[in-house]
């Protein structure tokens, strides 16, 4: 579940070419990429479905499953699909990750920009509450403390993982498949926020305590308690973040 697997903007990207077969095995594999992609719009398949194993695509377009290995092979390269053993061939759309990951990479992590970052998470995290009151069950539960058991002892990048875990349990548990995509989209973000002060043990542990009092507003469906816990928890970082502020936009 996720969202829908983008395939128009490929057009002005996979143009194909002859490959190592020669013109005709080109045309064939731009043929099939072109079939795989009506596919995915007929079908109206999404990010994380699986598509038809090789051999029921060739079968499908009429064509050898060379040809149709080849076309996923492009697929793959332009962050489409990919591979995961024993599923077969997932829908996926790297495109924006890789974005993201360079994006974050020059991301410098002043006061405003966590603010900025933080505060649209607020606006999500905090009014998704009754969608997550009516929907958590007590294994979701136990598997948020589990998360949060694990966090006290992680090193910084495993607390960081962990710390977004924890997040995203809340965001997917609430059932909006929107918000899931976009929390997945921004996770390197995200995660460069997280691991704001998470070699210091106080920050740490503020995090273990933080997360206690959200799991202990959220069993007793208590919205007040649990925006407060909230809130405070996702501005938490900001005493680690650089108080330099952004250099000023050229004027034209």
């Amino acid at each position: 579940m996720g969202m829908r697997a983008s395939t128009d903007d490929m057009d002005s990207e996979v143009t194909g070419g002859e490959g190592e077969g020669g013109a005709e095995h080109g045309s064939a594999v731009d043929h099939a990429v072109g079939s795989i992609r009506a596919l995915i719009r007929s079908r109206s398949l999404k990010v994380g479905d699986v598509l038809p194993t090789e051999m029921a695509l060739a079968a499908m377009f009429g064509t050898g499953r060379n040809t149709i290995r080849e076309a996923i092979r492009i697929l793959k390269a332009y962050g489409i699909v990919e591979s995961r053993q024993k599923i077969g061939t997932v829908i996926t759309d790297r495109r924006w990750h890789a974005a993201m990951d360079l994006y974050s990479f020059g991301l410098d992590i002043s006061a405003e920009t966590f603010e900025d970052v933080q505060g649209f998470r607020r606006l999500i995290e905090i009014n998704l509450a009754d969608a997550l009151f009516a929907r958590i069950d007590a294994a979701t539960i136990a598997e948020l403390r589990r998360v949060n058991e694990e966090l006290l002892a992680a090193d910084v990048r495993r607390a960081t993982e962990l710390d977004f875990a924890f997040h995203t349990i809340l965001v997917e548990t609430a059932g909006n498949r929107t918000l899931s995509d976009v929390y997945g989209i921004i996770r390197p973000i995200i995660m460069r926020l997280m691991q704001l002060g998470k070699s210091v043990r106080v920050a740490l542990d503020g995090t273990y305590l933080e997360h206690r009092d959200i799991i202990a507003a959220i069993e007793a469906r208590d919205r007040i308690a649990y925006a407060y816990h909230m809130s405070r928890h996702l501005k938490a970082g900001l005493r680690f973040a650089s108080r330099e502020p952004r250099p000023p936009i050229p004027a034209d």
